[in-house]
């Protein structure tokens, strides 16, 4: 494995480190001898378990993946300091470590991507392939990769734990592609409706029992609401949610609520389900934040 840089501002982290470490007289060729060869056992285990050892490319595929695992590793460790880097990297196994640690990030981030079996086990074989480098690539992506799939992968965590928390049946499926922003939304609506109860499927015929007060057509009403839901949450989530609701969030909700006002007039009308499905997909065009598509009359 040749452990080597051309940029040294672009190329990945674990080949930052060492060109750091000889730029400084810090990193010896003893000691760096000691990391590329753990490191060439790594990638040896990693082909003979993923790949296959005997093929050249292969081998080399396998040691592109320890390189960018490392570095992601070594890079979420040294909170990506370089010089904490070369502290770290010249601990005993502290390469092994680095790449245990950032094979347990990526199977942590992969949870909800696996629609169904990976060669790498408990890992998305797309994030990593963005991950895997050659130490002498120019540019690497593998940090900002793996941050792409962090936030998706906490929005989803943050959509199971709306679930379990506020809604009756809380069951998930990632092919749902329920986004976090449309979960929250739905509490909020329902909330307000019914007061602090779990969410059902059964807002469109609950809606016609219950009177509307005018007191809650207003954007203040409606962020009292949003805060009393967030008040009930994890800090860590709400700050999640906070971060994913956009500045159209409240207006959109206030428009909703217009919507479910003329909703409900129209059943308290015993019009036709097939009249109520033509208002509702009109409206729904244009995007009805929080209110449920799922639910059958």
């Amino acid at each position: 494995m040749q452990i080597v840089l051309r940029d040294s501002n672009q190329g990945p982290f674990l080949s930052k480190v060492i060109a750091y470490g000889q730029a400084e007289a810090l990193l010896n060729e003893s000691q760096l001898a000691q990391i590329k060869e753990k490191s060439v056992l790594m990638s040896l285990k990693l082909a003979d378990k993923f790949y296959n050892k005997y093929k050249m490319h292969l081998l080399e595929h396998a040691a592109f993946d320890v390189i960018g695992v490392a570095s992601l590793g070594l890079m979420e460790l040294s909170n990506r300091e370089v010089s904490q880097g070369l502290k770290l990297l010249l601990t005993p196994n502290g390469i092994v470590k680095s790449f245990q640690k950032g094979w347990s990030m990526l199977s942590t981030v992969s949870k909800y991507k696996l629609n169904g079996k990976s060669v790498y086990g408990d890992i998305d074989p797309i994030l990593l392939e963005k991950v895997s480098s050659p130490s002498d690539a120019d540019e690497w992506q593998g940090w900002q990769g793996y941050q792409d799939a962090l936030l998706d992968f906490n929005r989803e965590e943050s959509v199971v734990c709306l679930l379990k928390q506020f809604y009756s049946q809380s069951s998930y499926d990632p092919l749902d592609c329920l986004s976090l922003e449309s979960v929250f939304a739905e509490v909020v609506l329902y909330r307000l409706f019914f007061g602090p109860v779990k969410v059902r499927q059964d807002l469109k015929q609950r809606v016609a029992n219950i009177e509307l007060e005018d007191t809650w057509f207003s954007t203040e009403h409606i962020d009292q609401q949003i805060q009393q839901v967030l008040s009930e949450l994890p800090a860590q989530l709400a700050e999640t949610i906070k971060l994913e609701l956009g500045m159209y969030f409240t207006p959109g909700l206030l428009r909703t609520l217009t919507f479910a006002k003329n909703y409900r007039e129209l059943r308290l009308q015993n019009v036709s389900p097939e009249r109520l499905e033509r208002f509702e997909y009109k409206e729904g065009l244009t995007g009805l934040l929080g209110w449920p598509v799922y639910i059958v009359m």
